[in-house]
């Protein structure tokens, strides 16, 4: 695999792409071509899979072991169906067979592309420092996936500058802004800032909502306590590196709304009473994590957690 992707690899996460958004805005690549591959699991074709697979692979037992798998079909309201195109949806295999495949992108990227492509898994964007280079790096991804029997998502598909003032891009998550630092030390800098997009954020409150909905008024509240403190762990674990402390405040204080909506019905009383209990009445909110303190700002050029080395130099 190229160092461009960097989705379903061992010792390479999410944040090690977003980190290359954050050194190559700084280092003037500001204009962006993204966009994501349609229905990529499902439109990769068998033949064109097999053959980058036999690059590698020689072993006919295993070769007649993953024609199988992709023979084998998806079953949907009892009925199997099968196709000459795509990766068994759900299939443990199927996210490293999709990066089998769109390795053939990466390499003809290498050889046909401007600018710096950053892969994870179908989500893919290149950072140019031109409008003019970014229209050619997204006629370069348009028509190598063409070649490849895919085609990149029209609805998801846009050229979009960085710069102060004006609009964003969501990636993997999190929202990406060109914004001026707002203390004394760092006005005179624009970077690259990053926090939960709207629509994690939003799915981070539909799953808090789940948790404390009246159907689990008899689930004792030491429990309810217990899933919102395992979800927000995995949550901010994911998006504490970011400059997220305005929506992790959001995020907290609506918690707190929905913990204490939840104590008030359970004992037929107000949300005030449920306020009272965990605000006032617990000296630690009854034991309900907070998400305040938790953030690491990313930085240009340097690496994205603490004693990690940067994979992208």
């Amino acid at each position: 695999m190229l160092e461009c992707s960097f989705g379903f690899r061992p010792r390479r996460s999410a944040h090690d792409a977003l980190q290359v958004l954050v050194d190559e805005a700084w280092r003037g690549r500001r204009w962006v071509a993204e966009s994501d591959i349609a229905n990529c699991f499902e439109a990769i074709p068998h033949s064109g899979l097999m053959t980058a697979i036999e690059e590698r692979i020689s072993d006919r037992h295993v070769l007649k072991l993953l024609r199988a798998m992709l023979r084998a079909g998806v079953m949907m309201d009892g009925a199997v169906t099968r196709s000459d195109t795509g990766a068994p949806q759900g299939g443990v295999l199927s996210p490293c067979l999709a990066n089998v495949y769109l390795h053939r992108l990466d390499r003809q990227w290498a050889d046909r592309g401007t600018g710096v492509l950053v892969r994870y898994a179908d989500d893919l964007l290149a950072m140019c420092r031109t409008r003019q280079e970014a229209e050619r790096a997204l006629s370069a991804l348009t028509t190598i996936l063409a070649e490849l029997g895919l085609e990149l998502k029209p609805a998801k598909t846009r050229i979009m500058h960085l710069t102060e003032g004006g609009e964003g891009l969501d990636f993997l998550g999190f929202h990406h802004r060109w914004v001026r630092g707002n203390t004394p030390r760092s006005r005179h800098l624009c970077f690259l800032a990053r926090w939960p997009s709207r629509q994690a954020s939003q799915r981070a409150r539909n799953r808090i909502r789940e948790i404390t909905d009246r159907s689990r008024l008899l689930v004792p509240v030491e429990q309810i306590v217990q899933d919102l403190n395992w979800f927000l762990r995995g949550w901010s674990g994911y998006f504490r590196y970011g400059n997220s402390a305005r929506e992790f405040n959001k995020i907290n204080h609506y918690t707190v709304d929905r913990l204490a909506r939840f104590i008030g019905k359970r004992h037929k009383r107000g949300w005030g009473y449920g306020l009272k209990v965990v605000a006032y009445h617990s000296h630690n909110r009854l034991g309900l994590i907070t998400l305040n303190g938790t953030i690491v700002a990313p930085r240009p050029n340097r690496p994205w957690r603490p004693g990690t080395p940067n994979a992208h130099r």
